[in-house]
């Protein structure tokens, strides 16, 4: 059984906030593709943009940043930031 997005982010986040990290990668990739859907495309951030729009979701906002660059959500090149991958409204 495999839970959509909504219900991820229902488990995993309260009043607008990650609670927790899912520990089952495909639970983590649904919630990453949600907070990568903060950052606009074709947009490019600084570091510290980035870790504002994080800390609102989560206090380990370093470690957030870290996973959604590992997963490729978010690119990095010299300390700016753009989305890469994830969801988009049509």
């Amino acid at each position: 059984m495999t839970l959509s997005q909504d219900a991820v982010v229902r488990t995993f986040m309260r009043n607008g906030r990650i609670t927790v990290l899912p520990a089952k990668r495909s639970r983590r990739l649904m919630l990453f593709d949600y907070v990568a859907q903060m950052f606009d495309v074709g947009v490019r951030y600084s570091e510290s943009e980035v870790n504002r729009i994080l800390l609102r979701l989560h206090d380990d906002y370093v470690t957030l940043r870290r996973c959604l660059v590992d997963e490729d959500f978010l690119s990095r090149d010299h300390g700016v930031y753009w989305r890469s991958r994830g969801s988009m409204d049509l």
